[in-house]
C-alpha cells in the first residue's frame, strides 16, 4: 500500500473522529518521513507526536521535529538586557521536559528516546529573532511523505497533549498531494517546513536541540519497542466516546437540552421548531430527531434543505456519522449522477427495497421541477428538516412547503423575519410552534458558547452624509402609502429609497479612522474579524448612476489602512473568494499564520464558522435582527484558549450628541437613533459589561428626547 491507497477524510475533528485510529496509525503506517511542527515544547508535545509511529518505525522512517521554547516573562527581560538567547532558550526547553504522568507517557517517551539515539528523530528549536510575548514561533503542521513520493499535509488547532483527544476540542485540515486542487498548498507547506529546518526563514533563528535537553530525554531511553501501545491509545479513545448513549449511533451524545427539544417535537406530533442561538448545535439536534422518529417510525424519507452549497456539505459529514447515505444534490455535488441516484432511491424505497431515503441539497434544487417531481413520487412518510429556515417565509420559497410532507422541522436562529409579519405567520402555520428556545443568554450560562464584552462605540455622520441621509428619509416619506389605521406601507420605490439610506449609515465615513484608532491597541494582536458593510462611503461628487462596485468600496478602505498604514496581515473573506479558497483562509487564519484579521461582508451571516475569532469590529450598523444576531452569534463559538470574546459595535447616529435639539422636528433621525438603541440592547444585556452600554444608551436617549416621546408611536423605519 502507499499514501494513495487510504480513504481519508478533509477534517478530523476530536469529537467525532477517533483520530489515532483513522488516521495517525494507517497514516504513519506507509511513511518513511514524518516532518511535524508542534509549537510549544513541553513533555507532552513530544508524547503528542509518538502517536500512531509504530508502523513508521517498522518503515525504518524519520522524524524531524521543530518546537519552539515556552518563554517567561523573566526569559524575556533576560535577553532583552543582551544575554545570551540561546542559553536562555535552552534553560527553558530543560524546564518543560517534566517527569511523565502515568506509564504510557512513560512509555511513549521512551519511543521518543529510543529514535533519537539511533539517529532516526532530529528535533530543532525555533524562535523569533526579537523575543518577547507576543512574537513567538508557534507553528502546528505535519507532513508525512511515503516511498512513491506522494506527500500529506494536515494543519490545525492540535493540541500538544494525549489528553487533547478525550477532553479538548481539537480538529485539524488534511490535504492530498495527488488531488489537483491540494497539491499546491501540499507543496507550500514543504516549502514553509523546509525554510524554517534549513534556518532560512526571516525573522526565525532555528538551532539544533540542545545537548542537555537531549541527554535528559535519553534517559527514557528502552532496547524495544511495544506497537501495541497505539492500539491501546486507539481502544481507549473509543471506550471515553462511548459512555452514553441516546437511542441514535453508539458514538453521539446530546446534550440535555437536544434531547428535550426532540421529545417536545415527539410530543408536538413531529412538528416544531428549534429556535437555537448560532453554534449551540442546530444541525446535530435536527439529525438526532431525524434518527429519533426514524426509530419510532421504521421507515421514512428524510430531506434536509440548506441556503448554500457550503451548508450543504458541513451537513453531508454529520449525516454520515447519523448512518444516513445521502443524495447529496445541487449543481456542482460531488456526486455527478445524483439525478440518476435520487430517481432509483426512491424506486427502492417504494418497493420497500430500502426503509429510508435522506436528500440533502440548497435551497435552489430543493424549487427545481426536477427535485419536486421526485418527491412527489414518495410512496410513504416523509421529514423535511429546513436549515436557517427564516429564507422559506419569502413568497418564493414558501410556496415550495409541500402539505403532503406529514413531519416537519424549522432550525433558526433567527425564525422572525424583519419587517414581514406575513412570511414569519406563513413559517409558524407550516412548521407548528417552538419546541425549544435556546437563546444566547442560556448558551452562555450553561458554558455552549463563550462570553462576551461589549464596547459600543458612536460615530457620526459627515454633513454629506447627513445632507443625503435627510433628502433620502423625504423621498421615502413621500413614497410611502398609509393604510385605513395611519400605518406607513412601503411601495416598492420606498423600500429601494430604505436600501439606499441604510448604505449611507453602513458606510459612514468617520468609522475608517474610528477603527484604525481603536486597532492600536491590536496591531501585534491575531484572529481579529472586522465586519464591514456591503457599500461604498457616501461620495456626493460621484454620478449615482456610474457603477461603483457596490460592496467593495469600504472593504477596500480598511483594508489599505489596516494593511498598509497599521502594518497588519489581514485578509478579504467575501463572496468573491471561492469556496476553497475560503476554506484555505479559514485554516490560515485558526494557525494565526499568515493572517492576523479577516475584514468580511455578508457571507458569515449563515453557515460559515471560524471559532477561532476572539475580537471583532462590528461596522455594517445592521438594523436586521436576523443579521446582527448572526454577527454576533459568528464571535462566541469555543474555541480552545478562547476564555472570551470582545465585541465593537459601531453605533452610528445621524450627529454628534452634543449637537443634537432634543426639540427638533427631525423623526427620521430619531427612528435611526431608536434602531440603533434597539441593538444596542440586545448586545449589551447579557455582556460581561451592560452598565456600559447602559450608560450610553441613556446619554442617547435623553440627548434625542426620546424619554419625553417614549409613548408616541414612531415608525422604527421611517
Amino acid at each position: 500500500m502507499a499514501l494513495t491507497d487510504l480513504s481519508l477524510k478533509r477534517e478530523y475533528r476530536s469529537y467525532k473522529n477517533n483520530v489515532v485510529k483513522e488516521f495517525y496509525i494507517p497514516v504513519l503506517k506507509e511513511a518513511i518521513l514524518y516532518r511535524r511542527a508542534v509549537g510549544f515544547f513541553t513533555s507532552e508535545a513530544l508524547v503528542e507526536i509518538s502517536k500512531g509511529i509504530s508502523g513508521l518505525i517498522e518503515n525504518e522512517g524519520h522524524i524531524q521535529l521543530i518546537v519552539s521554547p515556552i518563554l517567561n516573562k523573566e526569559d524575556i527581560e533576560a535577553i532583552e538586557q543582551g544575554y545570551n538567547s540561546r542559553e536562555i532558550v535552552e534553560k527553558s526547553l530543560l524546564r518543560e521536559m517534566k517527569d511523565p504522568q502515568d506509564a504510557n507517557d512513560k512509555e511513549r517517551l521512551a519511543w521518543i528516546s529510543y529514535l533519537i539515539s539511533i539517529g532516526r528523530l532530529d528535533i530543532k528549536v525555533a524562535f523569533t529573532k526579537k523575543l518577547n510575548s507576543k512574537a513567538m514561533f508557534h507553528e502546528k503542521m505535519g507532513i508525512v511523505s511515503d516511498s512513491q513520493g506522494a506527500h500529506i499535509a494536515f494543519t490545525g488547532s492540535m493540541n500538544e497533549t494525549v489528553n487533547a483527544f478525550f477532553n479538548n476540542y481539537e480538529s485539524f485540515d488534511v490535504y492530498c498531494s495527488w488531488n489537483e486542487y491540494e497539491k499546491e498548498r501540499v507543496q507550500d507547506k514543504i516549502d514553509a517546513f523546509e525554510k524554517i529546518w534549513n534556518n532560512t526563514e526571516n525573522n526565525l533563528d532555528v538551532i539544533d536541540f540542545p545537548k542537555a535537553a537531549r541527554e535528559k530525554l535519553l534517559k527514557y531511553k528502552v532496547e524495544k519497542i511495544d506497537s501495541q501501545l497505539d492500539k491501546d491509545l486507539a481502544d481507549a479513545y473509543r471506550c471515553e466516546r462511548n459512555e452514553v448513549k441516546f437511542g441514535i449511533n453508539e458514538d453521539i451524545e446530546l446534550y440535555d437540552y437536544q434531547k428535550e427539544a426532540i421529545l417536545e417535537w415527539e410530543n408536538q406530533g413531529y412538528r416544531g421548531i428549534f429556535d437555537m442561538a448560532t453554534g449551540t448545535g442546530k444541525t446535530f439536534t435536527g439529525l438526532g430527531a431525524a434518527t429519533w422518529l426514524l426509530k419510532k417510525n421504521k421507515r421514512l424519507a428524510v430531506i434536509i434543505v440548506c441556503p448554500y452549497q457550503h451548508l450543504v456539505e458541513q451537513w453531508v459529514e454529520d449525516i454520515e456519522r447519523f448512518g444516513f447515505r445521502p443524495v447529496i444534490a445541487f449543481s456542482s455535488s460531488p456526486q455527478k449522477k445524483w439525478k440518476e441516484r435520487l430517481k432509483d432511491e426512491v424506486i427502492d424505497f417504494n418497493l420497500e427495497i430500502e426503509d429510508t431515503i435522506c436528500l440533502v441539497t440548497t435551497n435552489a434544487t430543493y424549487t427545481s421541477k426536477y427535485v419536486q417531481e421526485q418527491i412527489g413520487k414518495i410512496e410513504g412518510d416523509i421529514l423535511i428538516v429546513v436549515d436557517e429556515a427564516h429564507n422559506f417565509g419569502a413568497m418564493r420559497l414558501s410556496r415550495y412547503l409541500r402539505d403532503d410532507i406529514k413531519y416537519r422541522l424549522a432550525l433558526s436562529a433567527t425564525l422572525e423575519r424583519h419587517g414581514d409579519e406575513e412570511g414569519t405567520q406563513a413559517l409558524y402555520s407550516y412548521f407548528g410552534n417552538k419546541c425549544i428556545e435556546y437563546d444566547l443568554k442560556r448558551a452562555i450560562d450553561e458554558d455552549k458558547l463563550t462570553k462576551y464584552y461589549y464596547h459600543p462605540i458612536i460615530v457620526s455622520l459627515s454633513d454629506d452624509e447627513l445632507e443625503k441621509y435627510r433628502e433620502l428619509s423625504a423621498k421615502i416619506s413621500k413614497a410611502c402609502k398609509y393604510n385605513e389605521d395611519g400605518k406607513a406601507e412601503l411601495s416598492e420605490a420606498a423600500k429601494t429609497l430604505l436600501i439606499q439610506r441604510s448604505r449611507i449609515v453602513a458606510g459612514a465615513i468617520e468609522k475608517i479612522a474610528v477603527l484604525k484608532e481603536l486597532m492600536k491597541d491590536y496591531v501585534n494582536d491575531n484572529q481579529i474579524l472586522v465586519y464591514c458593510g456591503a457599500t461604498k462611503p457616501y461620495n456626493p461628487a460621484l454620478d449615482e448612476s456610474e457603477s461603483d462596485d457596490e460592496g467593495e468600496r469600504q472593504i477596500v478602505m480598511i483594508s489599505k489602512m489596516l494593511g498598509l498604514e497599521l502594518g497588519m496581515a489581514v485578509r478579504h473573506f467575501t463572496s468573491n473568494e471561492s469556496a476553497k479558497e475560503r476554506e484555505e483562509i479559514k485554516v490560515q487564519f485558526a494557525e494565526t499564520n499568515p493572517y492576523q484579521a479577516l475584514i468580511a461582508i455578508k457571507c458569515l451571516d449563515e453557515g460559515v464558522n471560524i471559532p477561532s475569532i476572539k475580537t471583532a469590529f462590528i461596522l455594517a450598523s445592521s438594523t436586521n435582527p436576523k443579521e446582527y444576531i448572526q454577527r454576533r452569534g459568528r464571535v462566541l463559538r469555543k474555541y480552545p484558549g478562547k476564555d472570551y470574546a470582545v465585541i465593537y459595535d459601531f453605533v452610528t447616529l445621524p450627529k454628534p450628541l452634543n449637537e443634537v435639539d432634543a426639540y427638533e422636528d427631525n423623526k427620521s433621525e430619531i427612528s435611526l437613533a431608536r434602531r440603533e438603541i434597539a441593538r444596542m440592547k440586545e448586545f449589551g444585556h447579557i455582556s460581561q459589561n451592560p452598565q456600559e452600554t447602559d450608560k450610553l444608551i441613556k446619554e442617547i436617549t435623553v440627548a434625542y428626547g426620546l424619554d419625553m416621546i417614549k409613548n408616541q408611536e414612531v415608525d422604527y423605519e421611517l
